[in-house]
């Protein structure tokens, strides 16, 4: 059974950095591509960041590029969204999702909140 289980979030002020992290069990992790969306109240679900099986590619969202960070640990099942410099408009629940045919698998999400 495929499990995705994100965690990191939390309150960080303007400027602040948080390190979210999402562990896979349930497949084989190493040859997926997985991204990170978030999703900000009333608004639909972004893609944020996505990385290529193997780690070597990576693309982002235009709103967090020089900012945010995606890697993977294949070892440990585990990808990472490192975020810097982080805004209020950052602020939404983070989400790590693979796609495996014929459906998309979804973490529970973890919550951002950037504020003062």
């Amino acid at each position: 059974q495929v499990q995705l289980v994100e965690s990191g979030g939390g309150l960080v002020q303007p400027g602040g950095s948080l390190r979210l992290s999402c562990a896979a069990s349930g497949l084989r992790f190493s040859q997926y591509e997985f991204s990170w969306y978030r999703q900000a109240p009333g608004k639909e679900r972004e893609l944020v960041a996505r990385i290529s099986s193997a780690g070597g590619s990576t693309n982002y969202a235009d709103s967090v590029k020089g900012r945010f960070a995606i890697s993977r640990d294949n070892a440990k099942n585990t990808v990472y969204l490192q975020m810097n410099s982080l805004k209020p408009e950052d602020t939404a629940v983070y989400y790590c999702s693979y796609y495996q045919p014929p459906r998309d698998y979804w973490g529970q999400g973890t919550q951002v909140t950037v504020s003062s």
